[in-house]
């Protein structure tokens, strides 16, 4: 499994990215893309949603499962990928490239305080 040194993640599965712009990307991680096998659908937050940090705020949809998707900080939804609508298993492709929305973190709201790659791996198989 892949898992970038350069993003954070979260104990439900969502991968952290901060954008030069200060807003985050969020979308699964490779081991949620993984474990829901091949994604048919995608339903995502519209933009100008506030969210709180743990909010459920979009729904992927496998052939297996459907599995809600939380909000990893608080913060208002800038943009969403909806290019996903037409090819949801993009996120099975490369789940680090297809990004689900973009979140403005409110002030303080940082992403620091999500696991790292070498805490989210280790947390995926317990010791």
């Amino acid at each position: 499994m892949n898992f970038p040194e350069s993003l954070r993640y979260t104990p439900s599965h969502e991968w952290v990215r901060e954008e030069p712009d200060g807003t985050l990307s969020v979308g699964i991680t490779d081991h949620a893309q993984d474990s829901l096998g091949e994604l048919v659908f995608v339903e995502l937050p519209d933009a100008g949603r506030r969210l709180a940090a743990g909010d459920a705020c979009a729904v992927v949809e496998s052939v297996k499962a459907a599995s809600d998707v939380y909000a990893p900080v608080a913060g208002e939804v800038v943009a969403r990928n909806d290019a996903l609508a037409e090819t949801p298993n993009d996120v099975n492709k490369d789940p680090y490239a297809a990004w689900l929305f973009r979140i403005k973190p409110d002030a303080g709201a940082r992403p620091d305080n999500l696991m790292d790659a070498q805490t989210y791996r280790k947390s995926l198989s317990p010791d």
